[in-house]
């Protein structure tokens, strides 16, 4: 008989650096043999990563900020159904790069979007399911926007990177980048039980650290 598994998330600003410790935890659960899935948002599906083109590729700076929710979402649909839901059914541990929290912060926060309608139209696409354990990591706008020139290569100057290099939502103001990350402690703050919030200020092994210990306990519990 198989046992029920596990949703987890992991959110933050661009340059947070989740998805490296998303990774790491991937690479945990290998060594631990334990049955999981690592996936991301938008994407994750061939139907979700088609959709991913066209939401992050640059050369579409018409597309409107309600398809873009709306695509959003789209993908999200198409992911829950032909992956999370299944995986999460057979036992497994589905570790997702972003999943609802991020549309709330992007698309609501971040460009001034009804929340509940983003709420609402992410309810519908996702038949309601939520995370079991999200791990949010925050890091200011700045720190991440460093990050993202140190990734590409690009020098430790005033210069950003090319566009060659940033995708459609990272060429954004800094901001509309402040405003997500208003918008993921707000969301914190109403999420308190599901969401842990890590300082993405750390090294990646403190960081890492404080989410394996977490996930240790919180898997511990069969929530």
């Amino acid at each position: 008989m198989t046992h029920k598994g596990f949703f987890i998330t992991f959110e933050g600003p661009d340059g947070s650096g989740k998805t490296t410790q998303i990774h790491r935890l991937a690479e945990e659960l290998e060594r631990c043999s334990l049955p999981y899935l690592l996936t991301r948002e938008p994407g994750g599906t061939e139907i979700g990563d088609k959709i991913r083109t066209i939401i992050l590729n640059p050369d579409h700076p018409e597309l409107a900020e309600k398809t873009e929710i709306l695509l959003y979402a789209a993908s999200r649909s198409q992911h829950v159904i032909e992956k999370i839901v299944p995986a999460v059914n057979s036992g497994k541990i589905v570790l997702c790069d972003r999943f609802v929290d991020a549309s709330i912060a992007y698309q609501g926060y971040g460009l001034g979007q009804s929340i509940d309608l983003v709420k609402m139209i992410n309810e519908f696409a996702t038949g309601g399911i939520s995370p079991d354990r999200t791990y949010l990591i925050d890091v200011s706008p700045e720190t991440g926007r460093n990050r993202m020139k140190k990734r590409s290569g690009a020098p430790e100057t005033g210069v950003t990177k090319s566009a060659d290099d940033l995708d459609r939502i990272e060429m954004r103001a800094l901001t509309y980048h402040k405003r997500v990350r208003e918008g993921f402690l707000s969301i914190y703050e109403e999420n308190k039980s599901r969401i842990r919030l890590i300082d993405g200020e750390k090294n990646h092994d403190q960081v890492f650290q404080e989410i394996i210990a977490d996930f240790s306990q919180f898997i511990s519990r069969g929530v």
